[in-house]
């Protein structure tokens, strides 16, 4: 049997310190190890892969404190707009949701998509109607939105009209996980509510199979975060398994690659979670910090914002 390991990204747009309260900090970080804890308890009973990324998502787009799900973005109409996909490494079938507007947990829509067998991806209304035709729980535009995001999304205005620059946390943020479970399998999944201010419409690379979210077995799975029109360009976790099936380069070397060599000349946020056939798992991002956790081989748990890691019980 394979050892198991599980890593989570609660999106690159962590910003100064002083950005958040210190409440605010230690509720992300206790909803990032709830969420650890959920993806992991699914590893240590023989589930999947899939389950165990599936149900660290859930967590996370249940929490106001990740745009995805509950406390998404909102676009420049003030609509949430939430995007998912999920990949299982074995037979790289897929599943992805873009554009929705009630469904209570993307992740979970995109999973029913996956194993329904029929599409990989749905978006706008027809996704809607898919997960609630399937049992989904679809909720009020109302239940996605939080204080933090109308506020968010006021400051983007602001930014727009005085052609200045918004923070990261303003701006966007991510929920992702990968894991490899007893049986050598991969799997990743991502979801998002997109970027605040966005166009109407406008679908990130969160659903977009290759891009933010990719898992093939023997290789990686990855999972992205930050700005999606980049990692849509460069097929980023396409391009990290390919560096790693066809250059022989380590995931440390693929994925650093990518995010502080490739993407460094567009000077944007960007960060992802990847983890190898042998339940290597790295984080790298380039921004002050990310939201982040994972659980390795040996079993020991940690979550992070900044440079400070946690070691939390599992």
């Amino acid at each position: 049997m394979t050892k198991i390991a599980l890593a989570i990204h609660g999106g690159c747009g962590v910003m100064p310190e002083g950005s958040m309260t210190p409440e605010e900090w230690e509720g992300a970080r206790r909803d990032l190890a709830a969420a650890l804890r959920a993806g992991y308890t699914r590893l240590q009973a023989g589930d999947s892969a899939v389950d165990a990324v599936e149900a660290a998502v859930v967590v996370m787009e249940d929490s106001q404190h990740f745009n995805a799900g509950h406390g998404a973005a909102l676009n420049e109409n003030g609509v949430h707009e939430l995007d998912a996909s999920i990949m299982d490494g074995t037979t790289l079938e897929a599943g992805a949701i873009s554009a929705s507007r009630a469904i209570r947990n993307p992740i979970k829509a995109a999973r029913t998509l996956m194993e329904d067998g029929r599409a990989v991806y749905l978006t706008g209304p027809a996704a809607d109607r898919f997960a609630e035709a399937k049992g989904l729980q679809i909720e009020p535009q109302s239940y996605f939105t939080t204080l933090k995001r109308v506020e968010a999304l006021e400051a983007m205005k602001r930014h727009a009209a005085d052609g200045t620059e918004g923070t990261e946390n303003e701006k966007h943020g991510t929920v992702g996980a990968v894991a490899l479970d007893a049986a050598g399998h991969l799997a990743a999944a991502t979801s998002t509510g997109g970027y605040n201010n966005k166009p109407d419409g406008r679908v990130g690379d969160s659903p977009v199979i290759g891009a933010g979210t990719y898992a093939r077995d023997g290789v990686c799975a990855v999972s992205g975060t930050g700005k999606g029109e980049f990692f849509i360009r460069y097929v980023v976790g396409h391009e990290i398994a390919s560096r790693m099936a066809y250059l022989k380069q380590d995931i440390a070397t693929a994925t650093e690659g990518l995010i502080n060599h490739d993407l460094a000349p567009h000077q944007i946020g960007a960060g992802l979670v990847a983890i190898d056939a042998q339940g290597i798992a790295v984080a790298p991002y380039n921004t002050p910090g990310m939201f982040r956790g994972w659980v390795t081989p040996e079993g020991k748990g940690f979550v992070a914002t900044h440079e400070r890691v946690y070691e939390i019980e599992l």
